[in-house]
């Protein structure tokens, strides 16, 4: 399938029918009508899942972001497999954009930039994007018409709600304004994403589905957001545990001003204090029962000169 921007020939066919389907009628049995109804609420879910509400507000640990960066690499590793298996296959062909849309090569770059040249070897597939990896390989391969529920439910989305994630990312991670890091979010070949979004849908809807069909790609696109809240599940609960390491054993909360490394407090906690370290050592010597008892017993004789002074 040639690119949505230049036809066969290298003529403006295409062009013309990317900016003509802004205006386009839709009807209520179209495809994305049904979609963009029939997901409304799984879509809402997944918005409000709080590993999403923590990203909008910036709350998004930098590791926590590159486990997500890591699913969404095996996720469109899967799709993309799949969708270049029925390229040619008319119940999907003509939703087959490959270089304006495809995101394994800009996920690549960005896990390359957060993991090292040796990204690969560093990386593992979780136990949820798994399960979604699975169901995109047995759709592509059994009921290739399912894709179709699968590119719309990411792709949309990624032109769409993830360019706010994008910003948001870029700020809260201090990210380089260079665009490191966040390369998945970045479509260098679409040059309007609304314009874009609007022929997408055209083609969705030119497709010759008959209503089951039709039904069956819906309830699919809410299997797929289901899968995507299963990943943001599995990822807020691994922010809670990078959380908890953080204070574990009653560490008091650091107000971010300084190098952590330079409390001493702290560095007793983490074991990272120097044997010579005075404090390190007073704490060591504190610990120890009778230093505990002279101590105390210090402590009771002052307060009884206190009291005896102030009388």
């Amino acid at each position: 399938m040639p690119s949505a921007l230049e036809s066969p020939e290298g003529g403006e066919e295409d062009i013309l029918r990317y900016e003509e389907t802004e205006g386009d009628p839709v009807s209520p049995m179209d495809l994305s009508e049904l979609l963009k109804e029939g997901t409304k609420e799984s879509h809402d879910r997944a918005e409000n899942t709080q590993f999403v509400k923590d990203f909008l507000k910036g709350r998004i640990k930098r590791e926590l972001f590159k486990l997500a960066t890591v699913a969404l690499h095996f996720t469109y590793s899967a799709l993309e497999e799949e969708m270049d298996r029925n390229k040619d296959n008319p119940v999907f062909a003509p939703l087959y954009f490959p270089v304006e849309l495809h995101r394994r090569e800009a996920l690549a770059k960005d896990l390359k930039y957060f993991y090292g040249e040796d990204w690969k070897e560093k990386i593992q597939c979780s136990e949820a994007t798994q399960q979604y990896v699975d169901r995109i390989h047995h759709v592509g391969q059994h009921e290739p018409e399912l894709l179709v529920a699968h590119a719309y439910t990411r792709y949309m989305g990624d032109l769409s709600g993830g360019q706010v994630l994008k910003k948001v990312a870029q700020r809260a991670l201090k990210l380089p304004s260079t665009e490191e890091g966040i390369q998945f979010y970045v479509f260098d070949n679409i040059s309007n994403a609304q314009q874009f979004k609007q022929l997408y849908r055209a083609r969705m809807n030119a497709l010759d589905f008959d209503k089951n069909t039709k039904e069956r790609i819906v309830e699919e696109a809410n299997k797929a957001f289901r899968f995507n809240m299963q990943v943001f599940d599995e990822l807020d609960k691994i922010g809670r545990s990078l959380a908890e390491e953080a204070q574990d054993g009653g560490f008091p909360v650091h107000d971010g001003k300084g190098d952590i490394r330079k409390c001493p407090y702290y560095a007793d906690k983490l074991g990272t204090a120097g044997p010579g370290c005075p404090f390190h050592a007073a704490v060591g010597l504190a610990r120890q029962p009778l230093v505990q008892l002279v101590l105390a017993a210090c402590v009771a004789v002052a307060a009884g000169a206190a009291a005896w002074y102030i009388l």
